[in-house]
């Protein structure tokens, strides 16, 4: 029985895991469906390599809740977030995903997460802790602070991934980029790593705002983000002439909005789309190249697809 009381004064706290096996690939749209209430933090991968592994083609995602927190009624939400997943995104592989609960001792949840997380590459980019001091180990290097442990925007998603490659080749200096569905703001924040003189990134999860606004913090780039909570609505007159436009959403929401999209962009201005499942890629290339943006290249990555081309003039 979850426990409804309060930890003793000056004890540690103690803490529940919540763990799920989740199909590879999925891991980070998980991660955003745990991020309930008290479960501010989420961890990929398990404890040490005496925990017990996740089923073939799987990953496991961990999150964490105090004994004070963790409720009956938590645990019943946890389980209706994570069965709504299969029926938002109509992939049957995540049909039946099913949370489970472990004590956790105090040293542990202190600990673990920084044990399982590890820094890791984009092409010049390097993701590095905000506790990894110094610089990245080539010359060539960008340091990219990101915290782990956060809901979403951990940088490791298969079509997060493809986007912070691609766009190596594509930011210019002085590139003016937009960046549709932002999360974390890490496209954003990387863009003006790269050189991006300004990025304007909106998503409708509240949470985007103080995320975005801390990653910029990080990494030194405050005075060139700016993020806002909203959808394609809060677009004005005065979000145009973009040179670079990112989108890492749903394909549904990507094809409803292209003809937006594109109009934010500079004749000649190019795009990097993501977030597009594998199954979904017939309707929108379509959706693409009947608006006026040009299809220049596609990089699949596992079931996720990303677009990169340019506007184009109609006749």
């Amino acid at each position: 029985m979850p426990s409804t009381e309060a930890p003793a004064p000056h004890s540690l706290p103690a803490w529940i895991e919540v763990r799920v096996d989740v199909p590879i690939g999925w891991g980070e749209l998980v991660a955003e469906a745990l991020a309930i209430g008290p479960c501010t933090s989420v961890v990929f991968g398990t404890t040490s390599i005496a925990a017990e592994p996740p089923p073939e083609g799987c990953e496991v995602v961990r999150s964490f809740v105090s004994t004070h927190h963790d409720t009956e009624a938590l645990r019943a939400e946890l389980v209706t977030a994570l069965r709504a997943l299969a029926v938002s995104t109509g992939a049957e592989e995540l049909a039946g995903l099913t949370p489970r609960f472990r004590p956790v001792p105090p040293e542990d949840w202190a600990t673990s997460w920084k044990k399982a997380w590890k820094p890791f590459r984009v092409g010049r980019l390097v993701l590095l802790p905000p506790w990894r001091e110094g610089a990245p180990p080539r010359a060539t290097d960008l340091r990219l602070t990101l915290q782990p442990g956060g809901a979403f925007g951990s940088g490791r998603h298969a079509s997060t991934r493809t986007v912070l490659r691609v766009m190596q080749a594509l930011v210019r200096p002085g590139d003016r980029v937009l960046d549709a569905g932002s999360g974390s703001g890490v496209l954003s924040v990387a863009a003006c790593l790269l050189g991006a003189r300004e990025a304007f990134g909106f998503d409708i999860d509240p949470m985007a705002l103080p995320e975005g606004n801390e990653l910029a913090g990080w990494n030194g780039v405050a005075d060139r983000c700016r993020f806002v909570v909203g959808d394609f609505t809060c677009l004005g007159p005065e979000h145009t002439g973009y040179d670079l436009a990112f989108a890492n959403i749903y394909a549904d929401v990507l094809q409803a909005h292209a003809a937006d999209l594109r109009a934010r962009l500079r004749p000649g201005g190019r795009y990097v789309f993501s977030g597009c499942r594998f199954d979904h890629v017939e309707a929108t290339r379509p959706a693409l190249r009947e608006v006026g943006l040009s299809i220049d290249a596609e990089h699949p990555r596992g079931r996720w697809w990303t677009f990169v081309g340019r506007r184009v003039e109609q006749p």
